[in-house]
């Protein structure tokens, strides 16, 4: 569905004009949808990349003996990151990062970094103490613990979070296009300035759809998963 209604959104211009009949332009044409949407899916992924390296890290960091007198500085500072509102970190990262892909960019890992962190944590604590001191006692070292044992455990959980991390910025990404980092957003901020409620509605379903399809992807992949650790 996503593709289809990228792809055939010039012709459906009848019915956005029954949208916005007294429009005199009602299909969005500043840029074409198809690299929109890759903007915006190049955006969301790099964000997504470095949230997961920086969550997964610090979470792990934090379950070691050294470092978990870090834990709730960890937990506050990832916590805080989601209750800063997007826009208000847009608004300080534009002076010093200037317009276009990287204030977004630094607004989404920001955001994202609390479901990544969370479930990290959640995984690697459920990971059943009988499971680690068998390991322990076969010889692994602290390292092959983490490698063979914890992480693959705990991968499913953190999956989630960064599931529920990448659908989330996956909506948060179109506040880009008010500091000139063009994507799916682009049609919904000119919608609101030029009161056409057909492009908001393109923008807003257009974003949607691929939420909707991320969603179902990382859906499949976990089912993947349960099946793999099942047999």
């Amino acid at each position: 569905m996503l593709l289809v209604l990228v792809l055939a959104m010039p012709t459906l211009e009848p019915l956005f004009r029954w949208v916005e009949p007294n429009a005199r332009q009602v299909i969005y044409g500043r840029a074409d949808f198809v690299d929109l949407l890759a903007r915006h899916l190049l955006v969301v992924s790099v964000a997504a990349l470095v949230t997961l390296l920086v969550g997964v890290s610090a979470g792990i960091a934090v379950t070691r003996a050294r470092g978990r007198d870090f834990l709730p500085l960890v937990a506050q500072l990832s916590s805080l990151g989601q209750t800063f509102p997007p826009v208000a970190v847009l608004a300080l990262a534009v002076p010093v990062l200037g317009f276009g892909t990287l204030p977004i960019i630094v607004a989404l890992m920001l955001y994202g970094l609390l479901p990544i962190v969370r479930n990290t944590l959640t995984g690697i604590n459920e990971v059943d103490p009988v499971v680690k001191q068998a390991a322990i006692a076969m010889g692994m070292t602290p390292w092959q613990l983490l490698r063979h044992v914890e992480l693959p455990l705990a991968l499913p959980v953190i999956l989630a979070g960064v599931r529920t991390s990448v659908t989330i910025n996956i909506a948060t990404a179109a506040l880009g296009a008010t500091v000139g980092a063009s994507n799916l957003g682009d049609p919904i901020i000119a919608g609101i300035i030029n009161d056409n409620m057909a492009y908001i509605v393109q923008g807003a379903l257009s974003i949607a759809l691929l939420a909707l399809t991320v969603d179902s992807a990382f859906n499949a992949l976990q089912q993947r998963l349960a099946r793999r650790s099942a047999s």
